[in-house]
C-alpha cells in the first residue's frame, strides 16, 4: 500500500460541513485538489437547491465535476468512476493529492471497489415495467421487488421509480437478485492509498436542525425562482434525475399548486432528513472510515489536522 499514490475521501451527510472542510484544506496550503462526489452538483443552473459552493468559494477552492451536464441529461456511477479516475491520475501526476468530497455514497463505493457485472439496460423490458407501474403504481412494483429481492427492496422507498425499475430489470434479466450480484467482488479496485474521513453527527437532532434551517434558507435564497427558471429554459420532467434531487421535486409540485408553502417546507425538510439517514447508513457500512463529529464546531480544524498528519 505504501507504494500507491495517496487519495482522500471526505464523506458525510448533507449539512455536515463537507464543503467548508474541503475549502479549508485548500486554503491552508496543503498540496490537494478537490473532486466533487455529488450526483446533484453535476447539473448546471441548479445552484440554490443543491447548496452548490458559491462562485467565491469555487474561486478559492476549485472543484472538479461541478456544472458539467445539462439538467436534461443523466450521469451514472460508471461515468463518475471514469471521470474521477482520469482526474485523479492527472492530479497525482502534478504532485498533488486528490480529495474527493461529497455525499453520494454510491459514487464513493463504485470508485473504491469498481463496477459490478450487472446486465445492461433493456429498452423493451423497461417499457414493460413502466407500463405495469402506470397500471398498478410504483408501490405495487416495490412489493413485487420485495418478493424477488427483499434485501434491495428494504433499502428503497416505495416511490423510488428509477431504482425499483432498475432492480426489477436486473432480477428479470439475470435471474438473480441485484443484492446477490452486488455482494460479489467487483473488478478493478481503486489503486490508491486511502484516507477515508466521515463527518458524522454525535447528536442527530443537531444535524436535523441544520437541515431545517438550510432548507428554509434555500427558500429565502430563491429556490422557487430557480425551479421556475429551469422549467422555462429546459425540457424537464419529474422523471429526470435532476428533478428527482431533494427539494426540486417538492418545489416543482408546489409550483403546480399541489400544496401550500408550509407543506413545501415540511416535505422538503423531511426528504432531506431521509437523504441524510441513507447517507449515514452507507457510511456505517463502509470499512476503514475515520469518524469526525460534524456537530463539533472544531470539525473543520479536525479535518485539516487529520489530513496533515496523514500526508
Amino acid at each position: 500500500m505504501s507504494q500507491l499514490p495517496s487519495a482522500i475521501f471526505l464523506m458525510g451527510p448533507t449539512a455536515s460541513g463537507k464543503t467548508a472542510s474541503a475549502i479549508e484544506l485548500v486554503s491552508s496550503g496543503l498540496p490537494v485538489e478537490l473532486i466533487s462526489v455529488d450526483s446533484a452538483l453535476v447539473f448546471r443552473d441548479m445552484d440554490v437547491g443543491t447548496a452548490k459552493p458559491t462562485p467565491e468559494e469555487l474561486a478559492r477552492a476549485p472543484h472538479h465535476l461541478i456544472d458539467i451536464i445539462s439538467p436534461e441529461a443523466s450521469y451514472s456511477a460508471a461515468r463518475f468512476r471514469d471521470d474521477a479516475l482520469a482526474l485523479m491520475a492527472d492530479i497525482t501526476a502534478r504532485g498533488k493529492v486528490p480529495v474527493l468530497v461529497g455525499g453520494t455514497m454510491l459514487y464513493f463505493n463504485t470508485l473504491q471497489h469498481g463496477m459490478h457485472d450487472l446486465p445492461q439496460a433493456d429498452a423493451a423490458l423497461r417499457l414493460q415495467l413502466e407500463a405495469d407501474a402506470a397500471a398498478h403504481g410504483w408501490p405495487a412494483m416495490h412489493a413485487r421487488l420485495a418478493q424477488l429481492d427483499p434485501i434491495t427492496a428494504a433499502r428503497l422507498e416505495p416511490g423510488d421509480s428509477q431504482r425499483i425499475g432498475r432492480a426489477l430489470e436486473v432480477c428479470m434479466l439475470s435471474g438473480q437478485p441485484m443484492s446477490t450480484l452486488l455482494a460479489a467482488p467487483a473488478a478493478a479496485p481503486l489503486p490508491y492509498r486511502l484516507l477515508k474521513l466521515g463527518l458524522v453527527p454525535s447528536d442527530r437532532s443537531v444535524l436535523h436542525a441544520r437541515i431545517n434551517q438550510r432548507f428554509s434558507q434555500m427558500l429565502d435564497d430563491g429556490l422557487l425562482d430557480e425551479v421556475s427558471d429551469l422549467r422555462r429554459h429546459y425540457q424537464l420532467s419529474l422523471e429526470l434525475p435532476s428533478m428527482r434531487c431533494v427539494g426540486y421535486r417538492q418545489a416543482w409540485e408546489y409550483l403546480d399548486g399541489l400544496f401550500d408553502l408550509q407543506t413545501l417546507e415540511d416535505k422538503g425538510t423531511a426528504a432531506t432528513r431521509q437523504l441524510a439517514k441513507r447517507q449515514l447508513t452507507w457510511l456505517r457500512g463502509m470499512d476503514d472510515v475515520t469518524p469526525l463529529d460534524c456537530v463539533d464546531q472544531r470539525v473543520v480544524a479536525e479535518v485539516a489536522r487529520a489530513v496533515k498528519s496523514w500526508l
